[in-house]
């Protein structure tokens, strides 16, 4: 016997952007070509963000591969604005699905990640549905710092004390909703994901739901260089989420309290911590988290501290 949901597969868009891709493109694209929903149910838009490598040449490859196997995979293109959220918008515009899935090029959704992301949809008071987010398994420390304590795992977003959100990497937006609320800020250039779901619970009668099983597998930063501009992003976030809601802020790094951790963690975490390693019940990635942790911390609060929202980044966009 066969149930409701088995036979449930509404047309969806999935919309990627895409800013120099070219290092990622062709393992998304074969994810994409993996995925198990029906083939005549989804298109791909893969919106070109003025990328200056060969992103276009690679996009036009593989639209042609993509035709031979009954997959619809388009290139758009978004040259105007350079942000992820316009490109989004270029995406939503074009899109025909009644449900838009939303990931990024450094993402790698798994087979089941499309048909799992859209089964909740099912209920018709669902509006947005959040994927779950793991680590591409990687060779550097920091990769592996970054895997083994979930830094992008949207359990975390769940539980944001204003009210729950997902990222773009991995969500399900049913597109009715942004012809009454509008689209991402197309000049923001962090925060939109948090600031969709945001607009959709508070202005309409949509629910949130997560979905585990739909599990994207995402690139994790391999060297200093890239994480400190990661997490001086999330701190300009966290700026730019106050202002436009008033939620709070993340609170200051002070080297009081640098001292104090990095007290601890070298007069007891070391010892207990090396022992354990000794035992093989911790690794090198244990003995190193409290010092990354504060590197992280210390570049939050940076990106909180020196970021401005301007005018034209509150602006919204409409179909």
């Amino acid at each position: 016997m066969t149930t409701k949901s088995e036979h449930f597969f509404p047309q969806v868009s999935v919309i990627v952007p895409i800013y120099n891709g070219q290092e990622d493109l062709p393992e998304l694209i074969n994810c994409l070509r993996n995925q198990t929903y029906p083939k005549d149910r989804v298109e791909y838009l893969l919106v070109n963000n003025n990328s200056q490598d060969n992103t276009s040449t690679i996009l036009s490859k593989a639209i042609l591969e993509a035709e031979k196997v009954g997959i619809r995979l388009q290139e758009l293109n978004e040259n105007k604005i350079q942000s992820s959220y316009a490109a989004r918008n270029q995406g939503i515009r074009q899109a025909t699905g009644e449900i838009l899935a939303f990931t990024d090029a450094d993402c790698r959704p798994l087979d089941h990640w499309l048909e799992d992301l859209v089964k909740p949809f099912i209920d018709e008071k669902i509006g947005i549905v959040v994927g779950e987010i793991e680590a591409l398994p990687g060779n550097s420390f920091l990769e592996k710092y970054a895997e083994k304590n979930n830094i992008l795992s949207q359990k975390f977003l769940l539980e944001h004390p204003f009210l729950p959100y997902g990222q773009t990497a991995n969500l399900g937006i049913r597109s009715i909703i942004f012809k009454e609320i509008g689209l991402f800020r197309p000049y923001l250039t962090t925060g939109g994901d948090a600031d969709i779901c945001w607009r959709i619970q508070q202005q309409t009668n949509y629910k949130l739901t997560f979905s585990p099983t739909a599990i994207i597998r995402h690139r994790h930063r391999s060297n200093f260089k890239e994480l400190r501009s990661q997490w001086q992003r999330y701190g300009r976030s966290n700026l730019y989420l106050h202002e436009l809601y008033n939620v709070d802020l993340m609170r200051d790094f002070t080297t009081k309290e640098a001292i104090y951790r990095l007290g601890r963690w070298i007069l007891k975490e070391i010892p207990i911590n090396s022992i354990k390693i000794l035992q093989g019940k911790r690794n090198m990635i244990d003995l190193i988290k409290m010092p990354i942790d504060l590197h992280n911390f210390y570049h939050r609060s940076q990106g909180q501290k020196t970021a401005k929202l301007s005018e034209k980044a509150q602006q919204i966009d409409w179909l």
